[in-house]
């Protein structure tokens, strides 16, 4: 599928960060919008700078984490729309926390907002997606889903979660003229990571490094022309460190403690725990 003016994408997490810069990338491309976010409090002045762009952008503001409002979401989106044609599955959360330490709503949240949402939400736009013989699914994984970093237990799963699902869909639907993409981004200097930053002053692993978000959704673009399966965005090579992880995971492990990953969520929680 190649990304042309007129088609419709539903984006959510959209003001967050990295899912502004997509948003923004896709009106300049010409393709209509419908931004979710929660609580969204920047979704109108996205929506506005989205529309001097010369497209057609409407905002819903939605708790992904309960299915009826993840309804809602998609028929506001078609309704206004007329159409989703392009799904990016970009909202998500994370706890820097042991995990006998987590706090059940916590674990619940990351699990429904980061996976399951979507992955209903999928399963929602796939319908008229497949009647029209033509779509393209998003899903925003991270690098996380092959090191494992400490700390980090049920933000790992679930993005290693995304990754599966994107495989498996991509096999079921194949030849239907729709499809998915994983992206895997490292540190990204927005969303999740910049408000971590923000909070506790830490800064990436050197050995890691932080990427633009522009670079993220150049990436989310480059998936969708070019159908790729999955895309993985870092400053530095990492794809010889996770084929190695295929073949010695011990190593591997060792390694991804090298570069100091785990150190830096360690310090991340110390940092929370001083408030």
């Amino acid at each position: 599928m190649k990304l042309e003016p007129g088609l419709k994408a539903l984006i959510t997490g959209a003001s967050g960060g990295l899912g502004t810069v997509i948003t923004l990338a896709f009106a300049e491309l010409g393709i209509d919008l419908s931004l979710v976010a929660f609580p969204g409090r920047e979704l109108e002045t996205l929506q506005d700078t989205a529309r001097r762009s010369g497209v057609d952008a409407h905002f819903t503001c939605a708790d992904l984490r309960d299915p009826d409002e993840q309804k809602r979401a998609y028929q506001e989106a078609r309704e206004a729309l007329g159409g989703v044609d392009i799904l990016i599955n970009n909202a998500g959360v994370e706890f820097t926390c042991p995990m006998h330490e987590l706090k059940e709503e916590d674990l619940e949240s990351v699990l429904r907002l980061n996976l399951e949402a979507p992955m209903r939400l999928t399963r929602l736009v796939l319908p008229e997606m497949l009647e029209r013989g033509r779509g393209h699914i998003v899903n925003i994984s991270s690098l996380a889903e092959k090191s494992g970093p400490a700390l980090q237990e049920p933000y790992a799963a679930t993005k290693a979660g995304l990754v599966a699902f994107t495989t498996s869909f991509r096999a079921s639907y194949k030849d239907s003229g729709v499809s998915a993409s994983a992206i895997c981004p490292g540190f990204v200097e927005a969303g999740i990571y910049q408000r971590l930053k923000n909070r506790t002053g830490m800064s990436a692993p050197a050995l890691l490094g932080t990427s633009r978000p522009e670079k993220v959704a150049k990436a989310v673009i480059d998936a969708i022309n070019g159908d790729k399966p999955q895309v993985i965005v870092n400053p530095l090579p990492v794809k010889p460190l996770f084929m190695l992880g295929e073949l010695s995971p011990s190593l591997q492990a060792g390694i991804i403690r090298m570069i100091g990953a785990h150190k830096f969520f360690r310090k991340v929680y110390e940092k929370d725990k001083q408030g």
